[in-house]
């Protein structure tokens, strides 16, 4: 991770790595989850809770409210290191006068909302594909798990060992990911144009 944070975000900061390690074992602790037995978890909290029609998500990541909480909390750290790095007029000023600037103050008035409406798309799309991308890759295997373990009867033990290590990987990838994509987007928040 330390290697990671390295070569995506070229410049000091001593809460990256930190930050990163915490977003990586959070995410994967949260997926890691899904590999308990799929009826455990969910009939515990149906004897807890006294109603056997009880609604219970084991895995977090497989809910959308918990994903996007994520990738709007990212998008706070995207706001927060912006604005420390530049300021608050360098973060307007990207805002309004990116990605067309012209020397002429009076054909910048122009090109302002033009300026904005890019770049607030641009801003808004990172967390919100950040946080879906994991939610909709948790959910479609935890579906394919579930039915898999549904269809396979006396056979699961045989037809779901293969998709059980698949699944275990995809569970470190996607939390890698989160992790990388995270350090990516902190570090396009502190470049300098």
């Amino acid at each position: 991770i330390d290697q990671t944070v390295k070569d995506g975000f070229h410049h000091k900061n001593a809460m990256i790595a930190p930050m990163a390690l915490t977003i990586f074992m959070w995410i994967f602790l949260m997926n890691t989850m899904d590999l308990v037995p799929v009826d455990w978890i969910p009939q515990l909290a149906a004897l807890i809770s006294g109603d056997p029609h009880f609604f219970f998500k084991v895995v977090p990541t497989t809910d959308p409210n918990v994903t996007l909480g994520m990738g709007f909390t990212i998008f706070g750290l995207m706001v927060y290191f912006t604005i420390a790095k530049k300021g608050f007029m360098g973060f307007v000023k990207e805002l309004t006068l990116h990605p067309f600037h012209h020397p002429k103050w009076y054909v910048n008035i122009l090109l302002v909302p033009i300026n904005f409406a890019l770049e607030a798309i641009s801003w808004v799309s990172k967390p919100i594909s950040l946080g879906l991308r994991l939610f909709g890759n948790m959910y479609a295997g935890e579906f394919v798990f579930i039915l898999l373990a549904a269809m396979m009867g006396t056979w699961q033990f045989i037809g779901a060992w293969p998709w059980a290590v698949f699944h275990i990987l995809v569970i470190t990838l996607q939390a890698f990911i989160f992790m990388v994509l995270t350090i990516v987007y902190l570090s396009m928040a502190v470049e300098d144009h």
